[in-house]
């Protein structure tokens, strides 16, 4: 089945959803807007055939892409693997004119990804927002600059794999407490393991 062009994209209030002209072997993509400004949860459903399977998970010259991505780089591709269920990596983010953009995605396991609005200005400051990510179900989370991101592990030996806007500055590296009470994030599972770094970031003002 062929699916019709470009054109034929639609947006509602809720929901930016594109559907393209692809052939069979293409995926569909549909990204969904959150509470949080700039925060979407990208839908992709793949392709199966004999042979396996097909999924796209970014085209930078797509029109549709450049509606959220804009022009940004990707600079970085980064993949993690995280043994323990429970363990949480987070909450992270770069400072100043180093802030990038992510899209983190699920290889192997299931995470509970999170997004933390840092931006001051922002009507969501301190807010946050989490999806589950998983290999089967698809689904990705696009984080802005401005905001910090960590995931707790659901399932053990569980992969991620991010795509980032900015390069990695090892002394614009930060990031705020996990536990934070004035985030107050609702993690799924007691906090099994964690590095240092991360224990010990500072807790918001």
């Amino acid at each position: 089945m062929i699916i019709l062009s470009i054109n034929e994209a639609f947006f509602n209030r809720n929901t930016l959803e594109y559907k393209y002209l692809r052939e069979s072997s293409m995926s569909s993509l549909e990204i969904n807007t959150t509470f949080i400004e700039d925060v979407f949860e990208l839908q992709t459903t793949a392709f199966f055939d004999d042979r396996g399977m097909f999924l796209n998970i970014f085209r930078k010259n797509d029109h549709f892409w450049k509606q959220v991505w804009a022009k940004r780089d990707i600079k970085q591709i980064n993949l993690s693997l995280t043994k323990e269920t429970g363990a949480i990596r987070g909450m992270h983010f770069q400072m100043d004119r180093y802030s990038e953009a992510k899209i983190v995605r699920c290889l192997t396991g299931a995470v509970f990804d999170v997004a933390v609005d840092l931006r001051p200005d922002s009507k969501t400051y301190c807010k946050w927002h989490a999806a589950e990510l998983t290999a089967e179900n698809g689904k990705a989370l696009l984080i802005p600059e401005g905001c910090a991101h960590g995931y707790q592990v659901l399932n053990s030996n569980s992969q991620l794999l991010y795509l980032h806007s900015g390069d990695w500055v090892k002394e614009a590296e930060s990031g705020v407490r996990w536990n934070d009470p004035k985030l107050d994030i609702q993690w799924p599972l007691p906090a099994s393991q964690m590095n240092e770094r991360d224990l010990t970031f500072p807790l918001l003002p």
